[in-house]
């Protein structure tokens, strides 16, 4: 236990011999880098964060968790295939997809593309995109010829919605005057918007029959998508895929999962978060130098004080509490202010960004790099406890040697000189 006597010390040592401040200089430098190692740490795991569950969530949104590929010349007999695979563990919607590039062209520009024929009541139940449709209604989608294309294609192609869309396929009509590019019009029926630059300025959704006639694959489907309820563990519902593929007789499918997919991107989002996490941690670890040359210079400077405790009979433990006290409250205080700092900029991190733009004048998170249109920060509750309680043991152990130092002064000794 602390008694009043070595808390009154302690929080005397924090004062300036000036009246300068409540903190002496090197004690609030020490602070200082506390608190923004903290926060500095919480900010970058948060954004970190942020971004890989955007990622994943917006991957997952538009891509199945498992998808069976079909050879060169589609997958037969898909209707069959679908409703046996509905039967996966776990799996929650299975879509046959008629996918394929082809360059969108208008009056005003063009741009390269990824169409992806699906059946209505399939888009209904795909929520990433049935929550996000704008502009039309999806009850129009499949009633009549006509496609959705996401905003920032429709503005790169300076459409409005009803307006008419040139898809040019790169699988060509044969003509007696050799192959020729396949051109066909379709009317904009509706337009999404899901915040992920990729997918809003790339993807086109057409009804699967008029994929297959656009595509010139009428009875066949290039690849077969299985939503699962647990995509963290597609182990299990993978295997029964590939099972069922199997018993069907299908030859030439290849199955993979999200995670085998995209595995290159997942473990460089890890990595990347381990490192920054290091890195970061390295601006805690120099404050907590700071504070021991800091409580170093504190021990010297005080030297006879201590003796003079000393001899009116505190202990060498009272003398090592007071000046890690002393410390601890520069750790504690440094870790508080930057917790609540970082806390907060995370809970208003779009809104400061969109002020520094207007500040700076200048676009600070520009989608076309980053693939989503505003800054994510997901605070992970687990990693900021960790983050604050590393903090308040580095600080506390940065204090153990000045306060052994103090405690080993010998009165006499220190007298001496006085």
């Amino acid at each position: 236990m602390i008694s009043a006597f070595e808390r009154t010390v302690a929080f005397r040592y924090l004062r300036s011999r000036r009246q300068e401040g409540f903190i002496s200089v090197t004690a609030g430098f020490s602070l200082l880098g506390i608190c923004l190692g903290v926060a500095a740490l919480i900010i970058v795991m948060s954004v970190m964060n942020g971004f890989r569950h955007e990622l994943i969530n917006r991957i997952l949104g538009f891509n199945g968790h498992i998808t069976i590929i079909g050879p060169t010349d589609g997958i037969e007999g898909y209707d069959g295939l679908s409703t046996s695979l509905e039967g996966v563990p776990g799996a929650e919607l299975v879509l046959p997809l008629v996918e394929g590039q082809a360059l969108a062209t208008s009056p005003w520009g063009q741009s390269g593309v990824v169409v992806r024929g699906v059946r209505p009541q399939d888009l209904e139940r795909q929520t990433l995109v049935a929550e996000n449709v704008k502009i039309g209604d999806l009850a129009d989608f499949g009633a009549e010829p006509g496609v959705i294309v996401g905003t920032r294609l429709m503005h790169r192609l300076g459409l409005n919605y009803g307006d008419q869309i040139n898809l040019i396929s790169p699988q060509g009509v044969p003509t007696a005057f050799g192959t020729m590019p396949r051109s066909v019009s379709y009317p904009v029926v509706g337009v999404f918007e899901v915040g992920m630059f990729e997918f809003d300025s790339g993807i086109i959704y057409m009804p699967l029959d008029q994929a297959q006639t656009y595509f010139r694959r009428p009875e066949t489907v290039t690849q077969i998508e299985i939503m699962v309820a647990e995509p963290e563990n597609p182990e299990e519902a993978r295997n029964g895929a590939f099972q069922i593929a199997l018993e069907s007789g299908v030859s030439g499918l290849r199955i993979a999962d999200w995670q085998q997919t995209n595995r290159h991107l997942y473990g460089a989002l890890q990595v990347e978060r381990n490192v920054m996490f290091l890195i970061l941690t390295l601006i805690i670890l120099v404050a907590a130098f700071n504070i021991i040359s800091s409580l170093i210079m504190l021990v010297k400077d005080k030297n006879g004080d201590i003796a003079i405790v000393r001899t009116m009979g505190a202990s060498r433990t009272s003398v090592m509490k007071i000046f890690l006290l002393t410390g601890a409250c520069i750790g504690i205080a440094g870790t508080l202010v930057g917790f609540v700092l970082g806390v907060l900029f995370c809970l208003y991190i779009e809104e400061i960004r969109q002020l520094i733009q207007l500040m700076l004048g200048a676009e600070l998170f520009p989608a076309e790099i980053y693939f989503l249109s505003q800054l994510p920060a997901k605070l992970d509750w687990g990693e900021v406890t960790t983050i604050v309680g590393m903090a308040l043991v580095l600080t506390f152990l940065a204090a153990l040697y000045p306060a052994w130092r103090a405690a080993r002064i010998e009165p006499a000794e220190a007298l001496r000189y006085e």
